[in-house]
């Protein structure tokens, strides 16, 4: 077993404390932007085509998971608080507060990015499923930082193990091992993100089909409705929600993503109209 206890704050930079979650969504950030900044050049894609893409990628994720967050998993509140829906602050007794983006849903990011590459391809025109599938390759290198980053924070917390066998967060008082469900994603997430590389090696023409996009949803979404049978609900509400249906509402988002992912990945019809026979590789 191990006893996880790491400091939350990664350095500081004067009377700025950076945070490891910070850091490791920042480094997640710019290891997919030099992802896809290299697969746009093997594809000769224009410079000025590539330049805007990482803001409209920043702010679709940003937004999407902060907002999946708060009318997914705490309505009630954030409707009655929208200003902290977009502000990292919340009212307290003693005021407002600064206290970073503390929520933020990978549901509601992935809809967001999608939502934000719609907007970029009718800037750029270039297809869609050539965009969805150049973000796709870099997107799992993101997640595994991300969840570093939970991991960091000691929240998204698996089940106690009943054995030796696992992490005990000391930060969250716990006493007995369980399963690290963030490293568990992590780990997987840089696997898909290799396999999904071998697989551009392999076969270049299927960029631009959505058959990149399509088996980053799979996999990914696939493997987050297993796990999450390993971890603790993550709001009160959803022990009833368990109770009922044996699922919780991570799992429940999930499953149109893994069938959105099957459909591209077995060329659906959408794929094909949506894709493109130009600007395919030397």
């Amino acid at each position: 077993m191990i006893t996880w206890n790491p400091d939350l704050i990664a350095f500081q930079l004067g009377p700025i404390a950076v945070r490891w979650y910070a850091l490791c969504w920042v480094l997640g950030l710019i290891a997919a932007y030099f992802v896809v900044y290299w697969l746009y050049r093997r594809q000769r894609i224009p410079q000025e085509k590539f330049d805007p893409l990482f803001f409209y990628c920043f702010f679709g994720i940003l937004i999407g998971a902060r907002l999946g967050h708060c009318l997914l998993y705490e309505p009630a509140y954030f409707l009655a608080h929208p200003l902290e829906m977009l502000l990292p602050i919340r009212q307290t007794a003693e005021g407002w507060r600064y206290i970073g983006y503390a929520g933020l849903a990978s549901h509601g990011g992935t809809l967001g990015l999608m939502i934000a590459l719609w907007l970029y391809v009718r800037r750029t025109k270039i297809s869609l499923m050539r965009v969805l599938d150049n973000i796709a390759i870099a997107t799992p290198i993101t997640a595994f930082a991300i969840r570093m980053g939970n991991l960091m924070n000691s929240e998204i917390v698996g089940k106690f193990t009943g054995s030796d066998f696992g992490f005990i967060f000391a930060r969250n008082l716990d006493t007995q091992p369980r399963h690290p469900a963030q490293l568990y994603e992590a780990i997987a997430y840089l696997v898909f993100f290799c396999v999904g590389l071998l697989l551009y090696w392999r076969r270049p023409n299927k960029l631009g089909t959505g058959f990149f996009f399509g088996w980053c949803l799979t996999s990914i979404f696939t493997f987050r409705f297993l796990v999450e049978f390993l971890k603790e609900v993550q709001e009160p509400w959803e022990v009833a929600m368990q109770q009922a249906i044996h699922l919780n509402q991570g799992q429940l988002l999930s499953i149109p993503f893994v069938a959105l992912g099957l459909y591209c990945l077995l060329g659906g019809k959408a794929c094909r109209k949506l894709g493109d026979n130009g600007l395919m590789e030397q």
